[in-house]
């Protein structure tokens, strides 16, 4: 007798940065979306500054001053609408992320749910002021969600990994991403953690992708 094959679950990528505070400022409300519609998700970590200067922003201090008011303006307001702990001038704010994305490339490619991991790198940059890019600290949080900290660190350096994470960058590059975070379901780009609402209506009405239209 010949088993049912389930529908596969719907699968969204997600393209953030430890470094992104717009990706911790939607973490909860993203992974609240993957419970509650059983999503697969593809964890793809970029360079955010690489990002940047491909797709003309400015990392936040070369901004103009009215932005980076009103930026502190927004993330009050975020942390009240999502009731999360939020520093708007954490202490280790930038820090290097590539470390600690290479470690959960790692796990990834282990087939280890990273979800715990993602939050607890985000978290400890915009809540916790902790140095993402500190071994200990980034082992740490890998112990702390779960994972092998330690065996995760010692392969990191492995070169495999630092052309994966190169590659991740430009190829997001080339589809026309230019901040974080990006929630892409069936080709379709979602920038910002206030598209998530916009994301769950995508998947649960099962429409056809919106197409990106290529300027370039």
């Amino acid at each position: 007798m010949s088993q049912i094959r389930a529908d596969p679950k719907p699968e969204v990528e997600y393209v953030f940065s430890f470094l992104s505070l717009w990706s911790y400022v939607g973490s909860l409300k993203f992974q609240d979306l993957v419970r509650r519609r059983d999503l697969d998700v593809v964890y793809t970590p970029i360079d955010l500054l690489a990002i940047f200067a491909a797709g003309g922003g400015k990392p936040v201090k070369e901004r103009a001053p009215q932005r980076q008011a009103y930026r502190l303006l927004e993330m009050q307001r975020w942390r009240r609408i999502n009731a999360i702990p939020l520093v708007l001038h954490p202490r280790y704010y930038p820090a290097d992320p590539a470390l600690a994305h290479r470690v959960l490339l790692q796990a990834t490619s282990e087939g280890s749910d990273v979800a715990a991991f993602v939050h607890a790198g985000l978290k400890a940059v915009w809540a916790d002021e902790l140095d993402i890019a500190d071994p200990p600290t980034i082992a740490s949080l890998a112990d702390r969600s779960g994972l092998d900290g330690d065996r995760l660190m010692a392969g990191a350096d492995n070169r495999s990994l630092f052309e994966r994470a190169d590659r991740l960058t430009k190829d997001a590059i080339a589809r026309q991403v230019f901040g974080a975070p990006f929630y892409i379901y069936k080709g379709e780009p979602f920038w910002g953690q206030d598209r998530i609402e916009m994301l769950e209506a995508a998947i649960v009405e099962d429409r056809e992708p919106l197409i990106l239209p290529d300027l370039s």
